[in-house]
């Protein structure tokens, strides 16, 4: 059993990072702080992962799809499909991404620019 506070989790770029295999979880999360502008490049994981977007609005691309995401917005993300997110809002994005996974595993993938 564990009992952590927000800040006691490693912080890299815009997330704290829960990773579950340190905590006997058999999932992983993100918590993301982003402001506008800041998002993740295109990337996958091998496994499904669950945005939930607690505050703000984003822009998430998932396979070929583009949709603006709200507060309260819950987006499904299936394995191996190439997604990001970008803070497409005027104020910070708080987002909670579960992965399905007790560790991260991600592929970042070459932008579209660079294709």
């Amino acid at each position: 059993m564990s009992f952590l506070k927000l800040d006691q989790l490693p912080f890299a770029g815009m997330s704290h990072e829960f990773v579950g295999a340190d905590q006997g979880a058999p999932f992983s999360a993100y918590i993301v702080t982003a402001k506008p502008g800041q998002g993740p490049p295109l990337h996958t994981h091998p496994y499904v992962e669950v945005a939930f977007t607690i505050e703000g609005t984003a822009t998430i691309t998932v396979g070929n799809e583009q949709h603006e995401v709200t507060t309260g917005g819950i987006v499904v993300i299936p394995a191996n499909t190439p997604h990001r997110f970008v803070n497409s809002g005027g104020r910070l994005l708080r987002q909670i991404d579960i992965h399905a996974s007790p560790d991260f595993i991600q592929t970042n993938l070459p932008n579209e620019s660079s294709r």
